[in-house]
């Protein structure tokens, strides 16, 4: 309608959503629309052009609205490609005109403990005990999704910034796109030395020809008007963890370099020119430890986190005594573990998926706990005297955070299994 308004000639609307191409259809007659546009209820890879087609010719403008906060995450470039083939002019006017995308590579522990899994220490009686984590969840490159959040929101004491702003690619929506997988890199010199460990991006769109009308996403300290940013929640800015950490020296030279496929980018740091190493054709890297599937990164950042540990130990010592059984009870959770270390006689840790229960597993094992902790791979209600090797429970510990929609797991237990549990 706004283009209409603008002086098009006619419009051609598609919406894949029948809900909402049926509210389309209603708001453009009520505004008076329906003989300037028509509204496709398609997908626009399903739209056709000719005498017997959804449009009758090919179009001269295109706007699109296709972006996340990825840019290229809700499939923008297909799209575009098939729109360029098949539905508008060559040489046509697209609005957006060009995306470009920028990349800022950072040290930050806090970050990185969102997709790593650090050595947790244990103050008991006897010491101090150190939870480590498996061999393959140290090398695995983490959850392939992107971690998207407000920047804004993010203390610059959290991380140390490693390199400049770089423009690492850019797309003009007016001519022919490609979906095609592709990388781009960029050289640079580190500001300082330090560990690589987080690419930081975002975008920013040129509404016209000339650049005049630009939408940025670039978080306060990158901005050109820090006074006059705007509040998004829908377009953030992205986190991209790096396989592996790596260090580097400032002042010598590096390449970061951009990967992405139709849907996906993710980011790799080379050390020496990609026309010169075969590997940065790399392949989008995915979890294959188990870890990254079950936790998500806010419950990376909580196992990860000190001070909660050592609350949770204040906690427990409160309730635990050197003769009782522990029941805990929480898919992934490391309580089981904190409970043995302080000292219980026995712990059962209920995992009521199979993913929770072969992390658990290897977890016990890398710290020799595979024989000291009994883990029972069944939902908390169905338990049974049996699961329990007929002892008395005297503690039921939780972090109350599952990954199915249990509610109050404690209660179902008290409910279904009282004569268990010690008074």
């Amino acid at each position: 309608m706004m283009a209409v308004t603008a002086g098009a000639d006619f419009c051609y609307a598609i919406e894949v959503f029948k809900p909402m191409a049926d509210a389309a259809v209603k708001i453009v007659e009520k505004n008076g629309f329906s003989d300037k546009i028509k509204v496709i209820n398609k997908h626009s890879t399903e739209v056709t052009v000719g005498p017997e087609g959804d449009m009758p010719c090919r179009a001269n403008i295109l706007v699109t609205e296709l972006f996340d906060t990825e840019l290229i995450g809700e499939g923008a470039l297909p799209s575009y490609e098939h729109a360029h083939r098949h539905l508008v002019e060559e040489n046509c006017e697209a609005v957006p005109h060009r995306a470009t995308v920028y990349a800022q590579l950072v040290e930050s522990g806090r970050m990185w403990s969102w997709n790593k899994l650090f050595p947790i220490h244990v103050q008991t009686s006897l010491g101090e005990q150190v939870i480590v984590p498996p061999v393959d969840v140290e090398s695995c490159p983490g959850a392939p999704s992107v971690c998207d959040i407000q920047l804004n929101q993010v203390s610059p004491a959290d991380f140390t910034v490693l390199s400049d702003v770089l423009p690492m690619f850019s797309i003009d929506f007016s001519k022919q796109v490609s979906s095609s997988a592709a990388c781009h890199s960029r050289r640079f010199e580190p500001l300082t030395s330090g560990r690589a460990q987080v690419v930081l991006s975002w975008w920013d769109i040129e509404m016209d020809p000339e650049g005049k009308i630009k939408c940025t996403m670039a978080p306060f300290w990158a901005h050109s008007d820090p006074e006059e940013m705007q509040w998004r929640d829908h377009w953030m800015q992205c986190v991209y963890f790096l396989p592996q950490e790596e260090p580097v020296v400032q002042g010598s030279a590096l390449y970061l370099v951009a990967h992405h496929d139709d849907y996906c980018v993710w980011y790799s740091l080379q050390r020496t020119s990609p026309e010169k190493n075969e590997r940065v054709r790399q392949m989008r890297p995915v979890c294959d430890c188990q870890a990254h599937l079950l936790w998500n990164r806010p419950r990376f950042g909580e196992i990860n986190d000190q001070d909660r540990t050592d609350r949770y130990v204040q906690a427990l010592r409160t309730v635990l005594k050197p003769d009782s059984v522990c029941l805990c009870v929480s898919d992934g959770s490391l309580l089981s573990v904190l409970a043995h270390h302080l000292g219980v006689e026995q712990v059962f840790t209920v995992e009521s998926s199979a993913a929770s229960h072969k992390l658990l597993r290897k977890i016990f094992k890398a710290n020799h706990l595979e024989d000291k902790i009994n883990i029972i791979e069944k939902r908390p209600e169905l338990l049974t005297n049996e699961d329990l090797q007929g002892r008395k429970v005297a503690s039921v510990p939780s972090t109350c955070r599952f990954p199915s929609t249990l509610r109050g797991p404690q209660q179902h237990l008290l409910n279904h299994i009282p004569s268990d549990f010690e008074p």
